[in-house]
């Protein structure tokens, strides 16, 4: 695996189990992680801290994950940003919504810590080769 050091994650899920289990896999990679239970927590921590990465759940109180997502790829200060979007809806109407509001990727939740933190790291590893954000799908 690529090397997370220095890189920084905000899980953001209202599930506490979730997130944690996200935030400890995470932590053992390497990465710096913050956690946000809500879509307006998530965008004001993203806006203070401005992750690599964000794993972003898209079914939240408050503001949702699309909502989130569309609010942080038309700021210019995180619209860089590589969005992970889960969700345990796995119609392709919710893979579709995800895309238009931003998010780099979508994967039907659960998905496995390991494999979001693998491509994670690559994600951050190819986004500092093109210095931009990269689709890398689940």
């Amino acid at each position: 695996m690529a090397n997370a050091e220095g890189r920084s994650v905000l899980v953001v899920d209202d599930y506490e189990d979730n997130r944690m289990l996200y935030v400890a896999y995470f932590k053992a990679c390497g990465f710096r992680v913050d956690d946000a239970a809500d879509g307006l927590e998530a965008v004001e921590k993203a806006r203070q801290g401005l992750p690599d990465v964000i794993l972003m759940d898209l079914a939240l109180p408050g503001i949702d994950g699309w909502e989130a997502t569309r609010r942080l790829k038309s700021d210019p200060a995180t619209k860089h940003i590589v969005i992970f979007a889960l969700s345990g809806h796995t119609l392709e109407a919710h893979a579709a919504l995800a895309a238009r509001s931003g998010a780099t990727c979508f994967s039907p939740s659960p998905t496995r810590p390991r494999s979001c933190c693998r491509r994670s790291t690559r994600s951050c590893a190819r986004s500092d080769a093109s210095n931009s954000a990269t689709a890398v799908a689940f």
